[in-house]
């Protein structure tokens, strides 16, 4: 098992948590693991549905920016890590329940924005920091979460948005307070586990299938923006400001 997370599996239901302190931004290698994690999860006929939640301050703050400050050749690695993770929930047979609380940012939106029921703690804030980190990526999986000019708006802006604020995009099933977030995401499942995980999971798939364009192409598309980015000046200031702790000059 990955140090960075966990897994354990109960009447069906499998919960991986991620814990990585301090923010559960997590690096090239990291990723690539749970990606693998979640396909592993989804093959394995024992599990009927999968819990995607964090331990810590806040549910994951994305890649971690000073692997790519010292080693910034490995903007691909961390590409295909986040795109295999996004892909690995959105395609899992089995539906993945994800459960935010604080900071759900970068990689978190894609993880949210990949799943198929989301729980959120009131103190759960969404936002897209990505122009401020000298990167692209989480549009797409963003519009699955809010409507098409506040993503513009989020995604320009770098402004986040708190959990009560969100709810009326309807992209949140359950508002709960941080201590009911695990318990709430537990009973959904238990009630997803009860129903035939035959038909579970053909009814995933089908609801893939008339989804309105390809999450996964969209989504490589803005990637390619990452690797344009990477080769600017401007991004090279945004790293160094943020892990420097200071404000970027342009």
């Amino acid at each position: 098992m990955n140090a960075a997370f966990n897994v354990e599996i109960n009447q069906g239901i499998a919960e991986l948590v991620i814990n990585k302190p301090p923010v559960n931004a997590l690096d090239s290698n990291e990723w690539l693991a749970l990606a693998a994690q979640i396909d592993a999860l989804g093959a394995d006929p024992q599990v009927r549905v999968l819990i995607l939640r964090s331990e810590g301050r806040g549910f994951c703050a994305g890649v971690d920016i000073k692997e790519l400050d010292a080693h910034p050749e490995r903007i691909v690695r961390v590409n295909a890590g986040n795109y295999a993770t996004f892909k690995a929930i959105h395609r899992c047979a089995v539906p993945v329940i994800v459960a935010v609380h604080g900071f759900v940012l970068g990689g978190g939106i894609g993880m949210a924005g990949a799943a198929d029921i989301l729980i959120a703690s009131r103190c759960a804030t969404f936002a897209v920091p990505e122009v401020d980190r000298g990167a692209m990526g989480g549009g797409a999986h963003l519009q699955r979460l809010f409507p098409v000019q506040k993503v513009r708006y989020m995604y320009f802006t770098g402004e986040a948005v708190a959990a009560p604020d969100a709810m009326q995009y309807g992209f949140i099933e359950r508002l709960v307070e941080r201590d009911e977030l695990a318990g709430t995401a537990r009973d959904v499942a238990a009630k997803i586990a009860a129903k035939s995980p035959a038909m579970i999971r053909i009814a995933k798939e089908a609801l893939n299938g008339i989804e309105d364009g390809n999450l996964e192409d969209k989504y490589r598309w803005e990637q390619g923006f990452t690797l344009e980015a990477y080769t600017m000046p401007d991004s090279a200031e945004t790293r160094r400001a943020f892990v420097e702790k200071r404000d970027a000059s342009f």
